[in-house]
């Protein structure tokens, strides 16, 4: 473990595993923490792996934000340089995806590949949320009694550490399309438990549901010469049309689709996940980057 400061003071945990060039993973949330210990082991083979929770949040420092993609970006590209400092792989999901690109068209030349894992592409978040709602409650409510304590514990005005906990576990279960496993997935997602952030998310959410649209990002982005990845799983229960925007923009870019897997691709399908990073590493590195649209 390493802890980096940024310019304003906050202390930021990482952790670095594995050899190769250097690949920084971004986690999801907002408001969450680095839940990338699979991951991580999946690909050291072929990466040097950095790892870090974003202010405010998981072991870093907790801090008055401020809570804006700008302030993010800013932190990343603290710990690029203290674990680089030259350019680097960048790998996000969900949330992390959304600041991975965003680091990536604040500073395409510190950035040599991308990989964008479950994220909800570029348009506005109505394009998205709804189906992503009605999808929600209906894999929640396979079961329920699970669907009314969520709702019971949602609706609390306060709640426990225990019960934040079981609330997160509940929710966090819809995202695997493997029912049977999807409780022993989510358990493991929330150990150890930080406690979730939900001023950070907030601001954050309500940041990117006002700006994310901008038809500027999109012409960003297809002026962006770096090679990317998206990686989906067929089964998330985010509508994967929500980043045909982003495809479509991308000047690089190749995109998998692993057919079992749901919003974590990594835990349900590794193989096909690893197989993915690493042929797209490798690729990135030689130069050999095409651009490939189909879907694996």
């Amino acid at each position: 473990m390493t802890t980096v400061i940024t310019e304003d003071g906050i202390q930021l945990w990482t952790s670095v595993s594995g050899r190769g060039a250097p690949l920084l993973l971004c986690h999801g949330g907002p408001g969450l923490w680095d839940m990338f210990g699979d991951m991580a082991a999946l690909v050291a083979g072929s990466a040097r792996v950095v790892r870090w929770d974003q202010r405010g949040c998981g072991r870093s420092e907790r801090c008055e934000g401020p809570w804006t993609t700008t302030r993010f970006v800013a932190d990343l590209d603290a710990v690029r340089h203290h674990h680089g400092p030259g350019r680097i792989a960048l790998l996000g999901h969900s949330w992390g995806a959304q600041l991975a690109l965003a680091y990536t068209l604040a500073h395409p030349e510190r950035v040599r590949a991308l990989i964008y894992v479950a994220g909800t592409g570029i348009g506005p978040a109505k394009d998205w949320f709804e189906p992503f709602r009605k999808n929600l409650l209906g894999r929640i409510g396979e079961d329920p009694e699970r669907l009314a304590r969520w709702r019971e514990l949602t609706d609390r005005p306060e709640r426990t550490e225990v019960e934040e906990r079981e609330r997160a576990e509940l929710r966090w279960s819809a995202e695997f399309p493997d029912r049977a496993r999807a409780p022993e997935h989510a358990r493991r997602m929330a150990d150890p438990w930080f406690g979730i952030n939900d001023e950070c998310r907030a601001r954050l959410d309500e940041e990117l549901s006002a700006t994310w649209r901008d038809p500027a990002i999109e012409a960003a982005c297809r002026r962006l010469d770096v090679p990317v990845l998206i990686i989906d799983g067929a089964h998330d229960i985010r509508p994967r049309s929500a980043v045909d925007s982003l495809e479509k923009a991308l000047p690089r870019v190749r995109r998998v689709v692993l057919p079992e897997a749901g919003h974590l691709p990594w835990v349900e399908d590794p193989d096909g996940f690893r197989a993915a990073v690493s042929g797209f590493l490798t690729s990135a590195v030689s130069g050999a980057v095409s651009d490939s649209r189909k879907s694996d």
